[in-house]
């Protein structure tokens, strides 16, 4: 099958750091393989603009695979373009049509300020990850094997849905309120299900609450938006699972 090529126009949002102005620049692109990936467009765009020696455009991203979550863009209005279930790199450009005019924008939160162009600051997560997302072990000595705390399949699925979370953001660039729920509701699930992460359980979910608030995330009004946006699926059952560990914890400490 013979490769098809379209010719596109590009809105992207141009800042070149956090305290100046942005704005919407346009750009017009020809000859784009729709076989590449939304990433490798930008590629192509920022060629052309190295050629016409101008400023390349500075977007964040790194496996490329739909792994790391790093390519976190807003495309025509929508957390990582048009398709669903499927992050900015796993994007391609079959999924538009010649002469689309495309809008991309960075992540828009104040937790996530603009570092430049479509890069945004998402280091607001991992203050939150390490404010208590891990389960802290004894590792002198004999190494624990991997099976010997028996763990219910239906847990160990639901531990393992809610670890697929990549931490892109979606969710909260999706969000009306800007809100880290999901995330968080995500990182606290994947230990509270499984037995190892109960030792420190209450003390985990008191700290990464407290961690979100003071990072400037809004607060959730169960719209369901994250849920659909996100690209790996993670359900709102998470949240719910986050408030009641919450509770949980809250009573135990009065």
């Amino acid at each position: 099958m013979a490769t098809k090529f379209i010719n596109i126009n590009l809105k992207i949002w141009r800042q070149k750091n956090a305290n100046a102005k942005g704005s919407l620049e346009s750009y017009k692109l020809d000859k784009v393989s729709t076989d590449s990936s939304f990433l490798e467009m930008l590629d192509q765009l920022n060629e052309q603009l190295i050629n016409e020696q101008k400023e390349s455009i500075a977007f964040d991203h790194d496996c490329r695979e739909g792994i790391c979550g790093m390519c976190s863009l807003y495309i025509n209005g929508r957390a990582h373009g048009p398709d669903t279930g499927t992050t900015t790199c796993q994007l391609h450009m079959r999924k538009f049509n010649d002469g689309d005019t495309i809008y991309v924008e960075p992540w828009r939160s104040r937790a996530f300020p603009i570092i430049k162009d479509l890069v945004v600051d998402r280091s607001a997560f991992d203050r939150i990850q390490q404010a208590g997302g891990f389960v802290s072990v004894n590792t002198s000595g004999r190494t624990m094997d991997a099976n010997a705390i028996p763990i219910p399949k239906a847990d160990a699925d639901k531990a393992f849905e809610a670890a697929a979370c990549i931490g892109c953001g979606a969710c909260v660039a999706t969000c009306k309120n800007g809100s880290a729920l999901l995330f968080v509701g995500a990182k606290v699930s994947q230990y509270a299900l499984l037995p190892q992460g109960k030792v420190e359980a209450q003390e985990r979910v008191v700290n990464m609450v407290r961690q979100m608030d003071e990072e400037g995330f809004g607060n959730c009004t169960n719209t369901g938006a994250c849920e659909i946006e996100c690209p790996k699926g993670i359900s709102l059952e998470n949240i719910a699972r986050m408030n009641r560990e919450f509770l949980f914890a809250a009573a135990k400490s009065e």
